[in-house]
This record gives C-alpha cells, structure tokens and sequence, in this order.
C-alpha cells in the first residue's frame, strides 16, 4: 500500500531533510577547515632536561579570537644552550635557531601541522651569536666576538657577521640536501681571510664594537647590523653597519658606513619596500628613523621618534603602515602609524615584565604578540589594520617556558582563517 502524504507532512520532511544535509555539511567543514591562521615559534633561554637544552614552544592562533594555544608536540628542546633568536626560510619550510652557549644554528624541519624536527646544525664563524636573519638567498649571524685567539669574555674584541648561502635542496641526485632549503659553506672574506666580516670604526681600532640586531632588506641587496661602542665613555656611541650583498652572499661595505645611530642600539626593522630602516636606542629611548639610498642611511625628517623606556625590540608591518615597539624597561608596547617613513605614536599598551621581542602573524597582518622574559609568558593582541591600535587577545597572556627571548612565526598553508587542509 501506498501512503499519501499531506502537504504539511511534505513540509517536515524537507525540512528534516534540509537539517540533515546542514548538519553533514557542518561536520565536513570541522574535518576540512581549521580556525588556526599561523603558528608561532618561541625560544626560551632557561635550560632544560639532560642536555641543558632551551626549548622551543609551538603554538597556534586562533584566527577568530587571537587565542594562542601549545600544540600537543610542544615544547621541543632547541638543540643547544641558550637560544636567543630565531629566523624562518622565504619558503616557509625551516626554523633556524641561534644557541648562543653553543656557537651553533640549528635547522628545524617544519611540518604541515607547525611540527618541529632537527634537520643539520652549523658552527658560526664568531662566538657568541646572538641575531639572525634570513631571505630567500641567504642566512645572515650576528656574533658578538670575532673568532680571534686573544678574544673572550676576560678579554671582549669587536663583533663580526657571517653569511650562509641558502641552497635549493630536493630530491634530485646533484641536490646538495633533501630538504628544501640546505645551509650552504659560509661565504669566505678575503680581506681577512676568514668566514667573517668585523665590525670595525674607522680610527677606533682598539675599541670594542658590541652588536645587537641585524636586519636584511627585502630585496637582499643590503644588509645592516646596529652596534654601539663600549668604549666610548661616558656614553655610548652607536652605529649602523651597511653591507652590500654579493654573489654567494659575499658582503662589501656601503661608502659612508658605518652610519651614526644614536647611543646604544638594540634592534633594526625595515619597512616592505626597503626605503626606510629604524633602529631602537635602548639607551635613549626612542627610534632612529632613516631613509635608504643605494643602501647608504640619512636620518629622516622628525626622528629620532619617542619610544618608552628600553626599547627592546621593534617589528614592523609588512602588510600596513604601522610599526609596534617593546619598551622592556616599562613592560609595554607602543604603536605607530607610518606616514612617508615618520612615525606617529597612536598607542602605548601593557605587556607582561620585560617584553624582549616581538612578531605580526605572516598570514593576515592580524594579530601581534610579544614574548615576556621575566613574565615567562606570550601577550597576544587584535591590531587594527586601519588604525594600528591593539585589542588584548582573547585568553592572553599565554604561558610559556621560562625566560623567552626570540619569536618567529609561518602562515598556516599559507592563507587565513578556513584554510583547506
């Protein structure tokens, strides 16, 4: 028998049918969709385990809230003592970690799911790294000795920065690794006859030159590294070395540097384009701001811009003309919007204690977050993209090991929120 239905009848079962397929529809999208935008690599400093080890912390953020959470693989041991910065490959696809107790970078591997595993570890060149900074062709250390016999910590000499090419890897037999990106020998300067390149004032040969940052362009035709010199008394007098950058990353120095910058530099940042460079004087407390020629530097109009007290560290957007500075002496972070390089202070927001470094996630320009060194903790915020101010995210601060000094982060697949997996 037959049954004839209704029309109201006919209603609930579409209806019914239409909540069915909505709901399957919702339970596909939680198996093929994620909220996580990027993931966020921090180094803490304290060590940890049988080897002493620092650790990496891997977390993920919320592209909905800017929530940061741990993945279940993290931490992992940073692969030497006291890691202190951190730099990522163009492609994405490494992590490499400066121990500076240990003299060593180490390669990490990233997996899809933000996953981290050691891949190679290089020697630097000088002692005592302590920047980073890699693009598509090279990857750029920062020492702070010279690797001389009379040097050491009893007897300090001037710092020094070194170069590795960057290498495609693959799986072709003549590929020189089977990663995407191999660490390449580091290129040789043949004034000294080194795999280094001093930190040198003209006239002040007996001085010691300490570094503090390095940044590269990103066009990778220059490189800068900020410094001040210790002996000047009774101040400081801080500079910024500029290095034109060859083939096989062979560096040759800009004419006219290195450039005057304030009194104690402590962190570099370039702007997108590459036409402006800032430089934090922790001393001081404010940004130098200048404006790039053919590499060569010339203090912009209106600078040095005001900052708190110890600018630590700044990064700047790469996406929008803003720039987030971390005043490690107020425990706070001051934002800026950028007009022809000048910079305007349109906020000053809290942290944790002693924010050292800082980072904007790759993937949507969205989110900011600041690593806390004696906080032990991450602060995380929702930056407007048209005004540059900060909202506290959802749930910060987030905790993390023990006294973190670095950040570094990669877009999740490369996109943002509902990403396709």
């Amino acid at each position: 028998m037959r049954m004839k239905l209704n029309k109201s009848s006919q209603l609930v079962l579409v209806s019914a049918a239409s909540l069915l397929a909505a709901t399957l529809v919702t339970a596909c999208s939680q198996f093929t969709q994620t909220l996580t935008v990027d993931f966020v690599y921090v180094a803490s400093s304290k060590a940890a385990g049988a080897n002493n080890y620092g650790e990496i912390n891997i977390f993920e953020i919320n592209s909905e809230s800017g929530a940061m959470r741990q993945i279940p693989a993290s931490p992992v041991p940073s692969g030497g003592r006291q890691p202190v910065a951190e730099a990522v490959s163009a492609d994405n696809s490494s992590l490499f970690v400066v121990n500076q107790d240990d003299n060593t970078i180490v390669q990490f591997i990233i997996g899809n799911d933000g996953k981290l595993y050691p891949n190679n570890t290089v020697n630097t060149p000088g002692v005592y790294p302590l920047a980073v900074a890699a693009n598509k062709s090279d990857l750029f250390v920062v020492d702070t000795y010279q690797p001389l016999p009379n040097c050491s910590t009893a007897s300090p000499c001037s710092g020094s920065i070194a170069v590795f090419p960057l290498l495609a890897g693959g799986s072709a037999s003549g590929a020189p690794c089977a990663t995407s990106v191999c660490i390449g020998t580091a290129a040789t300067n043949s004034s000294v006859s080194g795999q280094y390149w001093p930190l040198a004032v003209p006239g002040k040969s007996g001085d010691v030159i300490v570094p503090t940052g390095v940044n590269v362009l990103p066009s990778g035709n220059f490189v800068y590294v900020t410094a001040y010199d210790s002996s000047s008394k009774p101040t400081h007098t801080g500079y910024v070395f500029a290095f034109a950058v060859g083939s096989g990353g062979v560096l040759t120095p800009v004419n006219g540097s290195p450039f005057a910058a304030g009194t104690q530099p402590s962190a570099v940042a370039s702007d997108s384009t590459g036409a402006y460079l800032y430089v934090t004087d922790y001393a001081a407390g404010n940004v130098q701001g200048f404006d790039i020629s053919s590499g060569a530097l010339t203090p912009m109009p209106g600078s040095p811009f005001a900052a708190g007290n110890q600018p630590a560290a700044i990064v700047v957007d790469q996406s929008f003309s803003f720039a987030y500075v971390a005043n490690a002496g107020d425990s706070n972070v001051t934002a800026y919007s950028m007009s022809k390089g000048a910079l305007t202070n349109v906020g000053t927001y809290a942290t944790g204690i002693q924010p050292v470094a800082l980072g904007i996630d790759p993937s949507t320009a969205h989110f900011l977050f600041i690593a806390n060194f004696l906080g032990n903790n991450i602060s995380g915020f929702e930056l407007s993209q048209t005004a540059g101010t900060l909202l506290i995210s959802q749930g910060s601060p987030f905790p993390c090991n023990a006294l973190p000094t670095a950040v570094a982060a990669i877009p999740h697949n490369g996109t943002g929120a509902g990403i396709q997996q």
